[in-house]
């Protein structure tokens, strides 16, 4: 179980890395919301399909940007801390033309401090 500084520290990297996806997303910078995640990172984008490594999400993520969705926001986010190193956001979203669920987010402490998504499983409902 990790420490109340431990969980701080993930808690604020986690907070941290997640506003800098959602600033990349919403000045359409697909490469800013793939660097968020770990080269390896697996990404569930129900109903598209699923999207391994940062390249093939990145794609993901520039399509919908020259599609014209913008301007995510997350409603009423949740964050569990699973231990020192990683946690897990859940969270509703909406968009300018779209909403849904962000079932979990998979946030990993890097060795720099920093949190990058190792998996990603979220919803279009609308």
């Amino acid at each position: 179980m990790p420490t109340k500084a431990q969980k701080q520290t993930i808690l604020d990297a986690v907070n941290r890395a997640s506003a800098q996806w959602r600033a990349a997303f919403n000045s359409g910078d697909a490469a800013g919301c793939a660097s968020q995640y770990e080269t390896t990172a697996v990404m569930h984008a129900r109903p598209f399909g699923t999207f391994t490594g940062t390249e093939a999400i990145q794609g993901f993520w520039q399509k919908l940007i020259d599609d014209g969705f913008a301007e995510v926001q997350y409603v009423d986010p949740e964050i569990d801390v699973l231990s020192e190193t990683q946690a897990v956001l859940k969270s509703g979203w909406t968009m300018n033309n779209a909403r849904g669920v962000i079932h979990k987010e998979l946030w990993v402490l890097q060795d720099d401090g920093q949190a990058k998504l190792r998996e990603d499983d979220f919803e279009a409902q609308g």
